[in-house]
């Protein structure tokens, strides 16, 4: 393996886009949580706790994509992708918006510095997750190595 390769780096064992994607989808997690118990528990630094944490998956959620996609072009050769590959890339890709959109909410709530969040942004907490999960039960083994 020659160190100065990026193919041969990127490429290595554990590619970097399997490693990746674990951040964001543990940082929105643990973000929501925060979330709920700073509804709960009506404290606002519960609340700092959750903003930051999807401030930071929201930007986690850049390399992964990035990663992903460079992936698909240097290891499938930038084939067209259909069946389990296509749909991990359009849930992978909707779940970094959505991931951005709860994050976008909860930094307009900080800017009008409103004490509780709209009821909405309820609904929308659990969405990303449940279709960054769907995503990897779904692709996992197609894109684990053998």
């Amino acid at each position: 393996m020659h160190p100065f390769d990026i193919k041969t780096v990127v490429f290595a064992k554990h590619a970097q886009h399997v490693v990746l994607i674990h951040f964001p989808i543990a940082l929105f997690i643990i973000g929501v949580l925060f979330d709920f118990l700073a509804q709960w528990k009506k404290q606002r630094l519960l609340a700092a706790a959750a903003y930051y944490n999807l401030l930071v998956a929201a930007i986690a959620t850049i390399p992964v994509v990035v990663t992903g996609i460079l992936a698909w072009q240097w290891e499938l050769e930038g084939q067209k992708l259909k069946g389990i590959l296509l749909m991990h890339l359009v849930m992978g890709c909707l779940s970094s918006v959505l991931i951005c959109v709860v994050w976008f909410i909860h930094m307009r709530t900080r800017r009008k510095q409103e004490d509780v969040l709209p009821g909405y942004r309820c609904r929308t907490d659990g969405t990303p997750r449940r279709f960054s999960q769907w995503s990897e039960w779904t692709g996992i083994d197609v894109l684990r190595d053998s």
